[in-house]
């Protein structure tokens, strides 16, 4: 009878997990959504983050919801699961009712998949979504992704939610080529909260307790070998987190170079790796000696470290940084600011005025968008695009005509 209640629970917990929408955008966990919810200001923000990425190079997404007159407004979209919906309404009973749903990006797919399902979770919501929407590969009206027109408003077009209570800041528009780059922050002046899409991320030295679920791609790549197993320990996560944000920041860091199918496939396959969650010990990876210190670099061992992400600078603003500064500068003259909420990596964390004129500094000092080193493999995908005339030369032509 134990027996059956545990296996009853497991099932029932799997159940409000699942995520049908999956295959349209196919990343890590697929069909099984896990959800961490958390209080990130007292009474003000709170956050449900999920897990996404590929071949275990997986990075925590958020949703984040603040407290607004009236009820609650939800930012960055996620998929509604059953798990994340229910824990939602434990906040509208405490709080009121979702009565404004943000898509604050007009590229983020990740956000964007998942708001079709959310609206219709919520059907009294207003929807807000930012300028200059597209989808891929084919660009498609609203309504055919299943975006209702009759409650959609567009940012700035339209008007902004909650202007007594919130600020509200465009990074861009920039030509992307398959569209544009276009991310609306909000700052949200009671809890002292600058909330952004993926301007802005801040890393800490330490896994987020979002892996704490589900260990896995920690585990997995803080081997060396397809043939080693998987052994769960704190310095295995430690090192599995560290090569996660190196991946996640350059796709191909400096000190990773790729074995031959011959020699991946020769340690593939061993006893107690033949199954799906250790990718049957295939393992196409080779680290150097000295990519701890090129990790180390990107995380904070106090504090997050505030940044821009390295492939967002590379591959979005490597001709546009007078853009990013610019909003650098707007964003970090709200009076009060005290925090970052980005929807990648750790949340809250602290970022005053001060840190972001420090950011600035930072950002002046060094080659903006550069190509050696660790920005090898970013700075060669960004030529190929710009060679083959899929991204412009002047990101900001298209918008100043």
């Amino acid at each position: 009878m134990i027996n059956n209640i545990n296996k009853s629970e497991i099932d029932t917990r799997y159940q409000d997990q699942e995520w049908p929408w999956w295959p349209l955008f196919p990343l890590y966990p697929y069909g099984r959504k896990r959800t961490i919810f958390s209080e990130l200001i007292p009474n003000q923000i709170w956050s449900f983050e999920q897990l996404q990425g590929i071949y275990y190079v997986a990075v925590p997404i958020r949703l984040s919801v603040i407290k607004v007159s009236g009820g609650l407004m939800l930012f960055n979209p996620l998929p509604p699961t059953i798990e994340l919906l229910n824990q939602l309404s434990e906040l509208e009973r405490k709080h009121g009712p979702v009565i404004d749903i943000v898509l604050p990006t007009a590229s983020g797919l990740e956000h964007k998949i998942s708001l079709p399902s959310l609206s219709r979770a919520f059907p009294k919501a207003n929807l807000w979504i930012c300028p200059g929407q597209w989808s891929f590969p084919i660009d498609l009206p609203l309504t055919w992704i299943g975006i209702p027109q009759n409650k959609t408003r567009v940012l700035f077009e339209d008007g902004l939610p909650h202007s007594d209570k919130c600020e509200w800041f465009s990074l861009g528009p920039l030509d992307i080529g398959l569209g544009r780059f276009q991310e609306v922050s909000c700052y949200h002046r009671s809890s002292n909260s600058l909330l952004v899409t993926d301007a802005l991320v801040g890393i800490s030295a330490s896994p987020p307790k979002l892996f704490e679920l589900d260990p896995t791609p920690l585990l997995f790549h803080s081997r060396e070998s397809g043939e080693e197993p998987l052994v769960d320990s704190y310095e295995a996560r430690i090192k599995g987190w560290r090569r996660l944000v190196l991946f996640s920041s350059f796709l191909k860091p400096a000190k990773l170079s790729i074995p031959s199918l011959l020699d991946v496939f020769s340690k593939s396959f061993k006893p107690g790796l033949r199954n799906p969650s250790a990718h049957f010990g295939i393992y196409p990876f080779n680290w150097e000696k000295g990519w701890e210190e090129s990790a180390s670099n990107l995380v904070g061992e106090r504090d997050s470290l505030v940044q821009i992400a390295p492939v967002i600078e590379r591959l979005v603003f490597p001709r546009a940084k007078d853009t990013f500064v610019s909003w650098l500068d707007k964003v970090g003259s709200c009076r009060g600011l005290k925090w970052l909420i980005s929807s990648h990596y750790n949340a809250p964390v602290k970022f005053s005025r001060n840190q972001a004129i420090q950011l600035k500094k930072k950002i002046n000092r060094r080659i903006w968008a550069q190509g050696e080193g660790n920005w090898t493999f970013l700075d060669w995908l960004d030529k190929k695009l710009l060679n083959f005339g899929v991204v412009p030369e002047n990101p900001l032509k298209s918008f100043n005509d």
